[in-house]
């Protein structure tokens, strides 16, 4: 991103304009796939390379940034412990839109969020119907086998789409799953035509879910609905895909208040 990006710190100084580049850089390392090299850093944070240096050691000597064999510069696994634990208030702050998707739709209701290059489901709420589907909640999947990752993945750009699924790879989780990122690429525009996304029998065989990106969240977030493909039909997915959109909205503004 150019130095002009969103996470430019304020006009702050001292210690809080140190806490707000560091955070951004953290940003930059993430929206990059987790490694970077520090002339990239410069170019996307606009930031002065001694700067960058200084954050950089504060970071590695926290353990919230690792230095690799080849200089290059990693999110570190201290990190993983604070996402994990903002994860579980934020399931709390979903549970009332969850309840309200399996109320209106009467499937079970998912929120997933990007992490890295996997998504990992944080939150769920069952569905009543004694045939349902069960998606446990600390489960990590790929994206390109999930409508959820679809939705998650419509908005990046192309070149970053690329670069994601060369990194993970298009493993077929049944024989329905997209493999190739040609293919992939022209979902995301379906997706982006409907406003929604469809996992077709391509996570697993006989169940259908559809998802929707939360507008405005804090980190990518996405809500969906999943059950048997019985159920969940093309015609179903007609009267879900808004109920999706307006309890997305919904929770896009609980997730903004105070």
């Amino acid at each position: 991103m150019p130095p002009s990006d969103v996470r430019k710190p304020s006009a702050n100084s001292g210690g809080v304009q140190s806490l707000e580049r560091a955070f951004g850089l953290l940003e930059h390392m993430a929206d990059a796939g987790g490694e970077i090299g520090l002339s990239e850093l410069a170019t996307t944070s606009g930031l002065p390379l001694p700067t960058i240096h200084r954050l950089m050691r504060t970071l590695v000597s926290c353990g919230y940034v690792r230095q690799q064999a080849n200089r290059r510069y990693a999110l570190g696994p201290r990190l993983i412990r604070l996402g994990e634990s903002a994860a579980r208030p934020l399931a709390t702050w979903a549970r009332p839109q969850l309840a309200r998707l399996v109320e209106e739709t009467g499937e079970t209701a998912n929120m997933a969020l990007l992490d890295g290059d996997e998504v990992v489901y944080v939150a769920q709420v069952p569905s009543r119907h004694s045939m349902r589907m069960f998606t446990e909640v600390g489960r990590r999947v790929l994206p390109h086998t999930t409508g959820v990752g679809k939705a998650l993945l419509a908005d990046l750009p192309e070149d970053q789409v690329r670069a994601l699924l060369a990194r993970t790879g298009m493993p077929a989780s049944t024989e329905r799953t997209i493999t190739t990122p040609e293919a992939f690429v022209a979902a995301l525009r379906t997706v982006r035509e409907r406003g929604y996304a469809v996992d077709d029998n391509e996570q697993e065989i006989g169940v259908r879910c559809i998802a929707v990106r939360v507008p405005d969240s804090p980190t990518a977030t996405a809500i969906s609905i999943s059950g048997p493909a019985g159920r969940v039909t093309e015609h179903a997915t007609e009267r879900f895909a808004p109920i999706l959109r307006t309890v997305a909205a919904e929770l896009s503004s609980a997730l903004a208040g105070p």
